[in-house]
């Protein structure tokens, strides 16, 4: 899309991303949506997730519970320590495609958003909408309610900065 008078102006692919960014929850229970904007060249959006612990100790009071379940992503294995790599040590041979990323499930970061990619890029192939992904993405783990304010803000705002993009001059 385009932002005109600092308000963004979806084109069909833009309303198609913004609309399947709104069903997330209907695919993932455990996610609440905060504020999200699509703009021309990328899009924004804070994922809320609901701790697990609720499915994973049913019938056990909340007291009960000994720890809270850290946030993950699922990046690759490769930028971590493992109790197998306790060393960090590449051991793909050479080949970058061995050992490099691990099962990252279904309750990820990294799942929710690559289904979601993955549906918009379906239904806009379907459609013959233009649109294109970049390869990753980038997230942050959101630890207190002034950082959720202002990243909120930020989002809302971004239309408005539009114009002090890096890249708004080639669009």
């Amino acid at each position: 899309g385009t932002v005109e008078n600092e308000q963004m102006r979806l084109f069909p692919a833009g309303v198609l991303a913004d609309v399947l960014w709104c069903e997330i929850p209907h695919h993932f229970p455990h996610v609440f949506l905060g504020n999200h904007v699509v703009m021309p060249n990328h899009m924004h959006g804070i994922l809320v997730l609901e701790s697990l612990d609720k499915t994973l100790n049913m019938g056990q009071p909340k007291d009960d519970l000994k720890k809270d379940n850290p946030v993950e992503t699922g990046h690759a294995l490769s930028q971590s320590k493992t109790k197998k790599n306790p060393n960090n040590i590449d051991n793909s041979g050479g080949n970058p495609g061995n050992n490099r990323f691990q099962n990252i499930g279904k309750n990820t970061v990294s799942s929710i958003i690559g289904s979601y990619k993955s549906a918009v890029s379906k239904h806009a192939n379907r459609l013959e909408l233009p649109h294109g992904w970049q390869v990753r993405f980038h997230d942050r783990i959101i630890r207190s309610d002034q950082e959720y304010q202002h990243i909120s803000t930020y989002i809302e705002m971004n239309p408005s900065q539009w114009k002090n993009d890096e890249f708004y001059e080639d669009f």
